[in-house]
């Protein structure tokens, strides 16, 4: 897979935004067989899609606002994309601490939620692999719960309930499998592509202009329509316009995580803060992912940055709402990530909190803008789903012929597995001179591809050395060159690899990481310093 030309004269679409909503929309509209552009500014899912919870969940807690749709349709995406991504995609067990401090937090209350939540997921076993059944809810005794999960002991317990959601292994690379089948069915796409104006035939917008930050040149792209995916930039999108739409700027949340040691057994352990909010810990990577925030941001979504306050924030929150068995200090963070998301209810007197999470389809022609539509809104969970309305409502305006989406019964690219766990014994099997550990990672990340980057591995031992716990190799950085439009280092350690996503990765494998990146991507010494630079500055917590 390697960045597009752009060679058509024309496309059918021109989609702004690589990340899972752009990411999503640009591979309908390909699966139906139209002829598609999506540009992105920066990488593929580098910003919003980046940084959730690493869940995707029907949102349960939308049933306080009687968000029955919402949490039905998310319910039915849960099972879809379990189906269409099974090495991405499990189910994962959610412990919900109870007490009777609350009528939110007692077990009874709990329940009544519960039996609702899964009277809505009720097609949640119809799926295509087996293992992917989804359980209905349980409730647990003061006992059994601190047997499961000893480290939530504290006085006022009363047990817990557990339900079942799914957990996304890695979005990063699920966003990147969206963007992989677009290109498989045609589409044309480019990572660093950063939209810069647009272009008109007389008031109707028939193209955008795009400067290409990779090569240095800038270019046109023609489309019929032009579809504006760029989530917490989709206002800054709009100005470029010219014509001082009246829609008002975007409405924008902040989200960060924090990871740390390991806090909990299996569960993903659910309480809530003195102020109302869920928060969670999740088991991940022999690690405990901590999150989430969500608080308003008022700004430039360019200038925002993760702050040592809202971590300290966050580490508070956890040390107020669960026992003194999972106490953690700034010292115990040893990675963090952030990002905004964008949020529909701009005139809500709700806190972003208990805003909603649904999203809209804009036809800017009511602003005077015909030629250009606009998303907004959305979480990861029904990207799929918001991406076959926008191509129904794009063609419907452009009033080109009709065809279904297909996405909901095909298999993502590189994940077409009928039974994910007979797979990873079949690759242990295969690759039985690796460690078995490592190879089951290696295989659920990577998926049908996992050949292609063995056969890397194996052309030379240096290659196929152990980087970390998982079992990441320095072939798998030269695949993501060579085959994933990996253009920085970032790319390479944080939405390619995993080398990274635990925090900073050693001296040692950062300079292996970039000598063979600087080699293949013909950087010279400064720029390859350039680049270890700006990780290092990531890889600081705030």
């Amino acid at each position: 897979m390697n960045r597009s030309n752009f060679s058509k004269q024309r496309y059918d679409f021109v989609v702004i935004g690589g990340g899972i909503s752009g990411a999503a929309v640009a591979y309908d509209a390909a699966l139906r067989g139209f002829s598609v552009a999506l540009i992105e500014r920066e990488d593929f899912g580098s910003k919003t899609s980046a940084a959730t919870s690493k869940l995707i969940h029907g949102g349960l807690r939308y049933l306080a606002n009687f968000e029955l749709s919402l949490v039905r349709e998310s319910l039915r995406e849960r099972r879809i994309l379990e189906n269409i991504a099974p090495n991405f995609v499990y189910p994962i067990a959610n412990m919900v601490i109870t007490d009777r401090k609350s009528f939110s937090t007692m077990k009874s209350t709990l329940k009544i939620g519960m039996i609702l939540y899964d009277i809505l997921s009720f097609d949640k076993k119809w799926t295509w692999d087996k293992s992917k059944k989804i359980p209905c809810h349980s409730s647990l005794s003061r006992e059994e719960t601190l047997r499961r999960e000893p480290s939530v002991e504290k006085e006022d317990l009363t047990g817990s309930v557990v339900y079942y959601d799914c957990a996304s292994i890695f979005p990063e690379r699920l966003t990147l499998a969206f963007i992989k089948s677009a290109v498989a069915h045609g589409a044309d796409v480019a990572n660093y592509m950063e939209a810069r104006g647009f272009l008109f035939s007389g008031d109707r917008i028939s193209g955008v202009k795009v400067y290409d930050r990779v090569n240095n040149r800038e270019i046109e792209l023609y489309g019929d329509l032009v579809i504006n995916c760029a989530g917490p930039w989709a206002d800054r999108v709009l100005s470029l316009t010219g014509k001082n739409p009246t829609k008002e700027e975007l409405r924008r949340s902040e989200g960060i995580h924090i990871i740390t040691k390991k806090l909990t057994e299996k569960h993903l352990v659910t309480a809530v803060t003195p102020s109302g909010r869920h928060i969670f810990i999740i088991p991940w990577r022999g690690y405990s992912l901590i999150g989430t925030t969500d608080k308003e941001y008022f700004g430039s979504p360019d200038d925002w940055r993760v702050t040592h306050e809202s971590i300290l924030e966050l580490i508070e929150e956890i040390n107020h709402s669960f026992s003194d068995k999972i106490r953690i200090s700034y010292d115990d963070v040893v990675f963090y990530y952030g990002g905004l998301r964008p949020l529909v209810e701009t005139e809500s007197k709700e806190d972003v909190y208990n805003s909603s999470r649904k999203y809209e389809i804009f036809d800017n022609k009511e602003e005077g803008v015909d030629g250009l539509i606009t998303v907004e809104g959305g979480k990861y969970t029904t990207s799929r789903n918001l991406a076959q309305k926008v191509i129904d409502f794009a063609i419907k305006k452009t009033g080109k012929k009709f065809s279904k989406s297909l996405t909901a019964k095909k298999y993502l690219t590189g994940s077409e597995i009928k039974d994910i766990e007979n797979f990873v014994l079949k690759c242990k099997d295969r690759y039985r001179e690796f460690n078995g550990a490592h190879i089951d990672y290696l295989a659920r990340i990577y998926g049908t591809e996992l050949d292609s980057v063995m056969n890397v591995a194996l052309s030379s031992k240096n290659l196929s050395q152990a980087l970390n716990n998982d079992g990441e190799m320095l072939a798998q950085v030269i695949y993501a060159i060579k085959e994933e439009m990996a253009v920085t280092l970032s790319d390479i350690l944080l939405r390619r690899t995993g080398i990274g996503t635990l925090g900073h990765p050693g001296k040692e494998v950062l300079q292996k990481v970039a000598d063979i990146a600087a080699e293949l991507l013909k950087w010279n010494d400064q720029q390859k310093e350039e680049e270890i630079k700006k990780v290092e500055n990531i890889f600081k917590i705030p």
